[in-house]
């Protein structure tokens, strides 16, 4: 097995590159070995509706970086006290869809601190029925990636509210998150307690057991290439969010001249097929007319923003200003 490290970096539309980077160009007959912490991000499930899973408000106050994932699975939020474990190797019978294996290692160091961890149903880490690691797997050709999210100090707070969407009705085909009950493992360590690096060290030295630990050394042109990768992939908003599947959305809101509810059918990439809106509100010319004007528009806030500052909003909905249109939207 290979260790390869990020040298460091925070930015998870690089470290995901990298991962990528990987299981693709380094070393095909090597099993390997990567770790990496993200700096405040949400990491979307590759067939997820990116706007289901976040708040959008929170996202862009905080400066939270939103990225899809090549895996399947839920989102999940990353800050600097969450460790990311990625295991690259063959794609076999014995390897895909077996947690158990690559989250085994984690599971021994954490029983050695004292933390009374084990895998609970399918590609969760448990501690006192809370979650404090997700798991997720992929496929590459001949080589899966089996990657996951270890809580170590991780902003809970910030957890709930990143990932806490705009009350809405959704139908579609994405796989929406399931929230579980979520801890970080300084909980459950008494005492004083190592940093998230030596834990780190401590992962590294369980998974080989003592012995020689082998790197892999990115270079010049590897870096050059994930750098590359990053841009047209993971700082790309077709990826993040444009990708999402096929859905429609409804959202309500009330304010002193009545009720509004805009129904919105998005294409798979980002694209508004069909808005409608409804409620007993007043105004001087027909929505279908401000409708007609969204239709074909990508669904992403900048851009609605700059097809709205072109319409009169309240000659459609009396007193209702253009945030607020933006606001119900998105």
């Amino acid at each position: 097995m290979l260790f390869v490290e990020n040298e460091p970096n925070n930015d998870p539309r690089i470290n995901l590159a990298i991962e990528e980077y990987l299981i693709k160009n380094i070393a095909p007959q090597e099993d390997i070995l990567l770790f990496y912490i993200n700096q405040p991000s949400i990491i979307i499930g590759r067939n997820q509706i990116t706007v289901q899973e976040i708040n959008v408000d929170y996202v862009e106050e905080h400066g939270i970086i939103v990225v899809r994932r090549l895996s399947g699975g839920g989102a999940v939020y990353h800050d600097l006290g969450n460790l990311n474990f990625s295991f690259i190797a063959p794609n076999s019978p014995d390897n895909f869809h077996n947690f158990r294996k690559f989250t085994q290692p984690v599971v021994d160091v954490l029983l050695q601190m004292g933390v009374l961890a084990e895998l609970s149903g399918r590609n969760d880490i448990l501690v006192d029925g809370k979650k404090i690691s997700g798991n997720a797997q992929y496929v590459s050709g001949a080589r899966m990636v089996s990657h996951g999210t270890l809580l170590w100090e991780t902003d809970l707070i910030r957890v709930g509210a990143a990932l806490k969407a705009k009350p809405a009705k959704f139908e579609g085909k994405g796989i929406q998150s399931v929230r579980s009950r979520v801890a970080n493992i300084t909980d459950f360590l008494p005492g004083s307690h190592p940093g998230i690096m030596e834990f780190r060290q401590m992962i590294i030295e369980g998974v080989f057991r003592g012995e020689q630990v082998n790197e892999y050394k990115l270079t010049p042109e590897d870096w050059q290439n994930i750098e590359q990768l990053s841009r047209e992939r993971y700082h790309n908003w077709e990826w993040n969010y444009g990708r999402s599947p096929a859905f429609a959305i409804n959202r309500e809101t009330r304010y002193p001249g009545g009720t509004i509810e805009a129904w919105l059918d998005v294409s798979k990439g980002g694209v508004i097929n069909q808005v409608c809106f409804y409620g007993d509100f007043f105004g001087q010319r027909d929505v279908i007319e401000l409708a007609n004007t969204l239709r074909g528009t990508l669904y992403e806030p900048s851009v609605l923003q700059k097809v709205l500052d072109g319409v009169r909003v309240g000659d459609y909905f009396v007193n209702f200003s253009t945030e607020e249109l933006l606001d119900l939207l998105y």
